[in-house]
């Protein structure tokens, strides 16, 4: 029995099948659903869980080489909500590309974490290194 880390079953298999640049999004409770993308949805209610916080419980256990983002995320956030991102990822590259240009990278993922966030445009690729 697993003792601590991912408790999930099903993330733990979609990290365990990510290789060398390889994608995983995670992402707001709003963003399209991708019918061809494996999906594994933990949202419970509004905010629970946050993309934050899935990005918290991963980082430990996943090499993440650059992190794609959208530009609009900078534009309607409050500076707070800007610099906890840029703190989780201190030393992690971070590309902020247009919303429309971020969904284009999209299908080429591995998998999708859809969780509850609400803060806009919150959703995150993760490149593996």
């Amino acid at each position: 029995m697993i003792k601590s880390g991912i408790l999930n079953p099903a993330i733990n298999s979609l990290l365990s099948r990510v290789r060398h640049t390889n994608t995983l999004v995670i992402a707001d409770r709003g963003f399209p659903f991708w019918p061809h993308i494996e999906t594994v949805d933990i949202s419970l209610v509004d905010d629970v869980p946050r993309v934050m916080d899935v990005l918290e419980a991963i980082k430990n256990n996943y090499s993440i080489g650059r992190v794609f983002a959208a530009e609009e995320f900078l534009a309607v956030n409050s500076p707070q909500t800007t610099s906890s991102l840029e703190n989780a990822l201190l030393g992690i590259p971070i590309t902020f590309e247009p919303h429309v240009e971020l969904k284009r990278r999209v299908p080429h993922a591995i998998g999708l974490i859809r969780t509850g966030d609400t803060t806009q445009y919150s959703n995150l690729i993760l490149e593996s290194a």
